[in-house]
């Protein structure tokens, strides 16, 4: 299973295969247009991330965490000079070894799909879904192999 997130549109499908188990409003990062680049900017990530991280009673509900910053804004980074050497073989070796890429440098992290609400753009870079979608969501966390941020 993996999921399609549409920015534009506002919605996160679950898909099993190309058949489509949830389609669900969202909220973003209260700067929703455009990719996330660095910590503090209010964007939500595009590209594709796996689940690393599951938290059944986060800050704002059930949270799923993504493994934001990914092999191409890592890349991106270091081509732009944001993050040094060393920042970006950590954030890889995490990545090449199926884990959390470290959250605390200059692009930012922890980044979730969270309960919270989607009355408005909110979060800081997070993905918001109200509370009964995420009853639907939750139970697949662990068959869920990519989430796929589109613009």
């Amino acid at each position: 299973m993996h999921i399609r997130i549409y920015k534009a549109e506002r919605r996160l499908i679950l898909l099993d295969g190309e058949t489509t188990v949830l389609s669900a409003p969202i909220a973003l990062g209260r700067v929703p247009v455009g990719p996330k680049t660095r910590e503090g900017d209010g964007k939500t990530p595009e590209g594709t991330y796996t689940l690393c991280l599951i938290k059944p009673d986060g800050k704002y509900g059930r949270s799923l965490g993504l493994s934001y910053p990914g092999e191409r804004d890592t890349r991106k980074a270091l081509d732009e000079h944001a993050i040094d050497l060393p920042t970006f073989r950590a954030i890889t070796d995490a990545q090449h070894h199926g884990q959390r890429p470290p959250w605390g440098t200059a692009l930012g992290g922890e980044i979730y799909i969270h309960e919270g609400g989607t009355h408005r753009d909110w979060t800081e870079g997070c993905i918001a879904l109200n509370s009964a979608d995420m009853d639907a969501l939750f139970p697949y966390h662990s068959v869920i192999s990519s989430v796929e941020i589109l613009p």
